[in-house]
């Protein structure tokens, strides 16, 4: 009896590393070397961290000019955002498995560059904040359907490793957008900011539209169908693995999103550095970015559970630490603020080293559904990051003890998921062999 066929859908073997195979009809003939591919999934993915961290030096102007009596209510400029974008992504990926993957990244940027101007124009906190879930639901489209294509052409730890590789090049924006940000408004003010948006956007959306090929054929798109997107949603979060790792996810962005939509009150009220603070996000930027490259080195040999685990289980532990020196008051001034600094770090490094992995996780036994499973995961996720994030941001009481708390909560539950994530994989046993191949 001849062996079972376990290749990929696209014809790849399982976890190889290919590039888009033959030119199929409808779709362009064109094939990216693949640093050329990595860089434009990069800048697609990097829309997303440069529309965030971008903002933050300017949410003091933004709170002075537009509301001066409730200065926490700035933060929400980065969580609308968001949170638009967690919306969606609930309608992106279903959308590119209908109509191909291109179309959708190419409106989402049009939508994104219309709330971006939006933004540019707005005489009201509340006017942004309207124009900051435009702009979000605009980069769902290159947020989630970059992971669709990515999972057409990749599989597997395969697929994570490339995906590690891309993010040491996204992990250069974090580094990078806040002092871009604070050049824009030192030359043209806040609003300027929202101009850059706009001109970013539309570079990544030219150079997908004139050189990547489309990688889903017409023969493999699903319809955009109510009940078919309803049988795909039931059969997504009825695999018990996929709904763990997506709810690890969902707490693992809550860290993420409740650090950064505190972390420039902290440095400026807390620590008095508020002038610095580009520059020392930056530093942070680049030393948590190093995870990035681990991840590559190690994932193939350790396994995406393997590391989530580990890296939440040394998260808790450092942040037990951080709390008991913080809220006994056992450190102060420069050192408290450099123990504030290596505990930050810390926790991007955390996210470098989870996010992806989980996001892996939850699409690896999804390959037939890649796009809604991208979805799927990407809105809950982002919807209860969001929901977990905004309260740990708005209880800023002037020092870092609040996020700190709310950062070891969070942990300690996505630690819990992951072992609850593990049992389910031993319970579920081998895996048949349609879902090994995808």
């Amino acid at each position: 009896m001849s062996p079972p066929d376990l290749r990929h859908p696209s014809g790849h073997e399982p976890g190889r590393a290919r590039l888009p195979r033959p030119p199929q009809p409808g779709l362009a003939r064109e094939r990216l070397s693949q640093p050329e591919f990595i860089a434009l999934m990069a800048m697609l993915f990097s829309t997303i961290a440069f529309s965030i961290d971008a903002m933050l030096p300017a949410l003091p102007e933004i709170a002075q000019e537009l509301t001066p009596d409730a200065p926490n209510r700035a933060q929400l400029i980065v969580t609308s955002f968001v949170l638009g974008m967690g919306v969606g992504t609930l309608v992106t990926g279903p959308l590119s498995d209908a109509v191909g993957r291109k179309p959708v990244i190419l409106w989402g940027a049009v939508l994104y560059c219309t709330g971006a101007a939006l933004a540019w124009a707005a005489q009201s906190l509340e006017l942004v904040l309207a124009a900051r879930v435009i702009q979000g639901l605009g980069a769902a489209g290159p947020r989630v359907v970059a992971l669709a294509i990515i999972r057409d052409l990749y599989a597997g730890r395969g697929m994570a490793r490339l995906m590690s590789f891309m993010m040491v090049i996204f992990t250069l924006v974090p580094a990078l957008a806040p002092a871009m940000g604070a050049g824009i408004i030192a030359l043209t003010g806040w609003r300027g900011i929202f101009a850059a948006f706009l001109i970013f956007s539309a570079i990544g959306a030219t150079w997908l539209a004139l050189r990547q090929a489309e990688t889903l054929p017409p023969e493999r798109r699903r319809p955009f169908r109510p009940a078919a997107l309803a049988e795909g949603v039931r059969e997504i979060l009825g695999t018990r693995v996929v709904a763990l790792a997506i709810a690890a996810l969902a707490l693992c962005f809550g860290i993420l999103f409740a650090t950064l939509s505190s972390v420039q009150q902290i440095f400026d009220v807390a620590f008095g550095r508020g002038e610095s603070f580009h520059l020392w996000f930056g530093i942070i930027a680049i030393v948590a970015g190093t995870s990035s490259l681990i991840n590559a080195g190690i994932v193939e040999r350790l396994g995406m559970r393997v590391i989530v685990t580990g890296m939440l289980g040394a998260q808790i532990a450092a942040t037990a630490l951080v709390n008991v020196l913080f809220w006994s008051g056992a450190v102060s001034g420069d050192v408290a603020f450099a123990v504030y600094v290596l505990w930050t770090t810390g926790v991007f490094f955390q996210a470098g080293l989870t996010l992806g992995n989980l996001n892996a996780l939850a699409m690896e036994p999804m390959g037939h559904l890649a796009g809604l499973t991208a979805s799927v995961a990407g809105a809950i996720g982002t919807v209860m990051a969001v929901a977990l994030a905004v309260p740990i941001g708005l209880m800023f009481d002037g020092t870092p003890r609040p996020l700190m708390l709310g950062t070891l909560a969070l942990a300690t539950g996505a630690f819990a998921l992951m072992r609850l994530l593990r049992r389910a994989e031993e319970a579920d046993g081998p895996r048949p062999a349609r879902s090994a191949a995808e």
